[in-house]
């Protein structure tokens, strides 16, 4: 079954805080903007999984048409050290997001980053003490040849991602990679359950496209992105093109925290009442639960890492539903 055997009114969950994928503030007890109470709805429905109707487009698949000459990857990890790549373009996504095409060394050349990995950035101005590292995920396919894409979405005094946001298209930005995160193998999993945040959603789109350009592979998926504001959806036109090419494999539930008005899906946050309704259960067989997002998103979900190499115990709204630590990923 997709979920649960039908999907059931959630009542107005009371005392929960509701963690925005907002840029800390210098109040609130875990610095993040704290969501107002609200209801989640869920529309009463059965689902039951099929085999998709249509394939993926093959120009789009991470197998590529026989003949094609095998790609060089500029990252190889270990001791290779950073490398300098040129910004080829910046597109505006929206009011505090842009996409960014950055050119690898050569045309043909792949990044080299596996699912599901990412890259480090690093940048150092006059006034930094130190250099200012950060991850991103890029969204672009694996196998794609001559450039990655960040998506980044800008946060007041946030050092990487107001510089990446003035940046020109023209000028260099080191990069340092892949770093591996979850090693992930066509039909690993049965199911995949993704709870994303805010930009937390560029991890779950590597998952993503990995299995659904797969056309081996039969996973699963189960999308719970939650946001500010409906502008906020990052990537909504493509994961609405996989749920209707994919319908009886992949659903998507989205939540804001400041809906318009005609706003038909979930309020408010991410809560144990929605999670409970649309995820698999946890005594389901081989199923697997990632998380990303802010780090309150993450101690109201999940709990949080203790570092890159320890995930943690887990704790939140996951360990109450009866979720084990082995089924659930913090990325």
């Amino acid at each position: 079954m997709f979920a649960r055997q039908s999907f059931r009114l959630a009542q107005p969950i009371k005392n929960n805080l509701r963690y925005s994928t907002a840029k800390p503030s210098s109040s609130g007890p875990n610095g993040y903007l704290i969501f107002g109470l609200g209801a989640v709805g869920i529309a009463a429905a059965a689902y039951a999984y099929l085999e998709p109707r249509n394939k993926l487009d093959p120009k789009n698949s991470l197998s590529k048409a026989v003949g094609q000459t095998s790609a060089k990857a500029s990252f190889t990890g270990g001791d290779q050290g950073w490398i300098d790549l040129k910004l080829g373009s910046v597109e505006v996504v929206n009011h505090n997001t842009k996409k960014l095409r950055f050119e690898l060394p050569e045309q043909d050349d792949v990044s080299g980053l596996k699912v599901a990995s990412a890259i480090l950035t690093k940048k150092k101005g006059p006034q930094d003490e130190k250099p200012v590292i950060r991850p991103y995920t890029p969204i672009n396919d694996e196998d794609q040849r001559g450039y990655l894409d960040l998506l980044v979405k800008v946060y007041p005094n946030g050092p990487m991602s107001e510089h990446l946001h003035s940046m020109n298209p023209g000028q260099r930005l080191s990069f340092k990679g892949p770093i591996p995160k979850y090693p992930l193998e066509a039909n690993k999993h049965n199911h995949v359950a993704l709870i994303a945040g805010g930009t937390g959603i560029t991890p779950m789109w590597q998952i993503i496209r990995a299995i659904f350009n797969n056309p081996e592979d039969k996973t699963k998926v189960t999308l719970v992105f939650g946001n500010v504001t409906e502008q906020d959806i990052l990537l909504k036109k493509e994961l609405n093109e996989l749920e209707n090419t994919y319908p009886q494999r992949f659903r998507a539930f989205y939540v804001l925290d400041k809906p318009p008005p005609e706003w038909t899906q979930n309020k408010g946050h991410i809560n144990k009442e929605l999670l409970k309704t649309v995820l698999p259960e946890p005594k389901s067989e081989n199923i697997k639960v990632f998380v990303c997002g802010p780090p309150g998103f993450y101690k109201a979900i999940s709990g949080t890492k203790i570092s890159p190499k320890d995930q943690g115990p887990l704790e939140g709204i996951l360990k109450e539903l009866g979720y084990s630590e082995n089924q659930v990923f913090k990325f």
